[in-house]
């Protein structure tokens, strides 16, 4: 014993070998006949009873996180769980997982800055995926009828306890479906894994209780814009009597390019934080939303939602545009915002554009960030939480 102690510390790795008997209080015990070293620890534990508590070091140096504090090793594995059950649900319903490229020699799919790459035997510019989906929908052209991606995109943006450079998203494509009837998937899905994961359909997320429950509430956008602000929007056509209007009532939104800008600017300082329950938005304008179908009684508001839990935005989703020539004039338009400034505006994507005119059917799409559901399922504030080893500022010794 006394060798032990002088030859081993905490944090060893030890072999030891021996019979298995019970104590008087109960416990099952080792009554070790062997002993010796298999690995020699030769930086010191984290202190035992407080744990390592300092937040910078938990994400640097995760491993001793993961080997200090009890509750981050559930909040990983209760991620697992998660990932495992969207996989059941989608795969019970008849999608098929697929891989798609994540170097793409055009970024496209979402409005991001991407992260840019070059390829030294081709000797050409390449990005880091900002979305799956221009990909996911060239499979549904050619007949894949229910497809889904789990995986990495990328998105050259700030930091901050929603986001993350390197992030991870799950997208989903139905043909022959609309956004009403992706509506209905999302809500069923993510109360089913609540319900096989946390064993409840009603979660906790920074003091509120949240109830995920089918049928979610489903607004318009120009509804709750005017329920919070009482601005409608419709009143306001252009850009300069709707950020007249939001100056003249003081209201904590930044002048936008655009009058779609605008309106998602004054609806994302307004409206979403007070989104606490599941909550659909839907019908947001065409300026904002390059590739999904026009409204028929609306043509300048699409037939788009995003979800909200928690005053978080949680996914995307809409009928897919699957008109290319009318998709060709959004490119144009998104390129002519480019030339303007806009450097979140969509690129030209001739190939895509190939594509569709081979014919695509009517089809829904979704994405949301896997991340943020675990966010909410664990009750954790930041994303850096629920990602193993979060982007963080490079220290140098």
């Amino acid at each position: 014993y006394e060798a032990f102690r002088r030859d081993m510390d905490i944090g060893d790795y030890v072999w030891a070998e021996g019979s298995l008997f019970r104590t008087r209080s109960g416990e099952i015990t080792v009554e070790v006949r062997g002993i010796r070293l298999i690995s020699k620890t030769l930086r010191g534990m984290p202190e035992k009873w407080h744990g390592l508590r300092d937040v910078e070091t938990r994400y640097r140096q995760r491993y001793l996180d993961l080997m200090s504090n009890p509750e981050t090793r559930q909040v990983f594995e209760r991620r697992s769980r998660i990932v495992s059950e969207i996989r059941r649900f989608l795969d019970e319903r008849g999608f098929l997982e697929v891989e798609t490229p994540v170097l793409q020699p055009i970024y496209g799919g979402a409005a991001a800055r991407p992260f840019t790459t070059h390829h030294n035997a081709l000797d050409q510019t390449l990005y880091l995926r900002i979305a799956d989906e221009l990909y996911l929908k060239r499979l549904i052209i050619g007949g894949l009828e229910r497809v889904y991606e789990i995986g990495h995109n990328f998105r050259n943006e700030g930091l901050s306890t929603q986001h993350n450079p390197e992030f991870t998203i799950i997208e989903v494509y139905q043909a022959y479906a609309d956004y009403t009837e992706i509506m209905r998937l999302v809500e069923t899905l993510w109360s089913t894994v609540a319900e096989n994961v946390l064993g409840k359909m009603q979660i906790e997320f920074q003091g509120e209780v949240i109830d995920l429950t089918p049928p979610w509430r489903r607004i318009t956008m120009r509804q709750a814009i005017l329920d919070a602000t009482e601005i409608d929007i419709e009143a306001y056509s252009d850009l300069a009597s709707l950020w007249e209007e939001i100056r003249r009532r003081d209201l904590p939104a930044g002048k936008q390019p655009t009058w779609g800008r605008m309106v998602d600017e004054l609806f994302g300082e307004c409206v979403q934080p007070a989104l606490i329950q599941p909550t659909f938005v839907i019908d947001y304008p065409v300026e904002i939303s390059p590739l999904a179908k026009r409204k028929p009684d609306a043509p300048h508001l699409v037939e788009r939602f995003e979800f909200f839990v928690g005053g978080l935005e949680c996914g995307n989703a809409f009928s897919e545009l699957n008109d290319p020539l009318d998709q060709r004039e959004r490119f144009l338009a998104q390129g002519r915002a480019s030339e303007e400034g806009d450097d979140e505006a969509h690129p030209m994507d001739e190939d895509f554009l190939t594509a569709m005119e081979h014919g695509m059917p009517p089809t829904g799409g979704l994405g949301f960030g896997i991340d943020r559901m675990v966010m909410l399922y664990t009750d954790r504030a930041s994303i850096r939480e629920v990602i193993l080893f979060p982007q963080l500022r490079t220290v140098t010794e």
